[in-house]
């Protein structure tokens, strides 16, 4: 417990279909999306020790992203420690950022399920899977499927999940380096579609109703999109997948092929007590 040290890999998502249903009231989509995990993994080394008071510190390797109480990683912590009534610990936590930000893979949602997974294991189990998946659903809308992994339909907002039956494929991904989208920009531009009538002729030709949203508004989808047509937006953007051919390397774009799904979600890479 104290004086311990973890390693976590926290996978990224990629939406197979994604339906946004109706608005709710507490400002998010309903939704039925069948989301995938795939073997591209962020990893998180959590080190806990006693302290007098109560600190969560965060590093990392990405420039990308805030090391400080608004990244999900630490609110995440920060809710598990509430929920267990701990205190007098000191977490230290090294972020390694390979799944891109802004991209609809989640990322920073991975990350979060991960330090949730990653501190229960720390504190024993002391929490049961139940309880995690309910911690999860207040931080954000794909941590419980990230946290449970495979091939899930996910409802409600995204933290409703069923699993589905596994099947094994290969994942090409691609992403223009200058742009990510916000879940907030997507759903809002869907919504404006929605109300003024605009394109809904065309939403039906689209797997993924966010991508529909936005493609109109960014030239480098458009290119995505005209190059390869089988390739699909995963989640609000803005990187696509294509899981029948291969991205070519292009100047402004990350690409990363060759990955595969994979029938898990975060998981222990080792753990050991320091001294």
């Amino acid at each position: 417990m104290k004086n311990s040290c973890i390693k976590v890999q926290c996978p990224a998502k990629i939406n197979l279909t994604l339906k946004v249903l109706d608005k709710r009231e507490d400002g998010f989509h309903n939704i039925e999306s069948i989301m995938q995990t795939i073997d591209l993994f962020d990893y998180l080394t959590i080190t806990l020790t006693g302290a007098l008071h109560t600190e969560i510190i965060l590093k990392g390797n990405s420039p990308d992203i805030p090391y400080d109480e608004t990244n999900l990683v630490y609110k995440a912590a920060k809710l598990f420690l509430d929920e267990c009534n701990l205190s007098g610990y000191k977490i230290d936590v090294y972020i390694e950022k390979n799944i891109p930000v802004c991209a609809g893979l989640a990322g920073g949602s991975t990350d979060a399920a991960g330090m949730i997974y990653g501190l229960n294991k720390l504190f024993e189990d002391c929490l049961s899977e139940n309880e995690l998946h309910k911690l999860c659903a207040k931080l954000g809308s794909d941590l419980n499927v990230c946290l449970k992994g495979g091939c899930l339909l996910a409802k409600g907002r995204g933290e409703i999940i069923e699993p589905q039956e596994f099947k094994s494929f290969k994942v090409n991904l691609v992403k223009p380096l200058s742009l990510g989208i916000s879940a907030k920009e997507a759903y809002m531009k869907f919504s404006n579609k929605k109300e003024k009538n605009i394109s809904t002729e065309l939403r039906k030709n689209f797997a993924n109703d966010l991508e529909w949203a936005v493609i109109e508004d960014y030239p480098q989808l458009q290119s995505i999109k005209n190059n390869y047509p089988s390739s699909v937006m995963t989640g609000s953007g803005s990187a696509y997948y294509s899981l029948k051919e291969e991205f070519e390397p292009s100047d402004g774009y990350w690409v990363k092929n060759g990955l595969k799904s994979i029938n898990k979600g975060v998981s222990l890479i080792e753990k050991y007590r320091i001294q």
